[in-house]
């Protein structure tokens, strides 16, 4: 890879993203009743316990997906390769709401939905190059900044200014 294609970064706390799929449940109940969810792993896994939560779901699948090497840790500098279905489901995905976390460039968005066609896919937050393959979404990014999500980071204590060494 050439260099970092993110200019900054988003970090979103748990306050926040409890929000926002609060904020996806009042849009998604209304265009229920839902048969199950079907989460995108591993992105979708807490979103989607979250959305089953606040609807009364308890059918909850998963579909197993893989699209960024995983070979270094900088998650900023990974490489996006191939998408690769793990774990499918059965059916088209009729009755069903298909969540995800975030829809980036499409990629992996679009290989599952082609599977789950008549899903109702929804994610908290999408990308421009991503949000046209989803029925609905919380809040837009730029595509030129990375996501980090609760999951993604690590709180630990930071030493005072007065305290720090000059």
């Amino acid at each position: 890879m050439a260099g970092n294609p993110y200019e900054d970064d988003i970090v979103i706390s748990w306050a926040e993203l409890h929000r926002d799929a609060r904020f996806l449940c009042h849009e998604l109940v209304a265009r229920g009743p839902w048969k199950g969810i079907i989460a995108i792993t591993r992105g979708g896994l807490i979103p989607a316990a979250l959305v089953a939560r606040e609807l009364g779901i308890h059918l909850v699948d998963t579909i197993c997906v893989t699209s960024y090497d995983a070979n270094t840790a900088d998650q900023a500098a990974q490489v996006r390769g191939d998408v690769n279905i793990l774990k499918g489901v059965q059916g088209d995905g009729e009755g069903f709401l298909l969540i995800d976390d975030l829809v980036d460039t499409g990629g992996t968005a679009r290989v599952v939905r082609g599977l789950l066609p008549k899903a109702f896919f929804a994610t908290l937050y999408a990308k421009p190059a991503g949000k046209d393959v989803v029925d609905l979404f919380v809040k837009e990014f730029k595509q030129n900044k990375w996501i980090f999500f609760p999951w993604d980071i690590e709180y630990k204590f930071a030493t005072p200014i007065k305290d720090s060494p000059r």
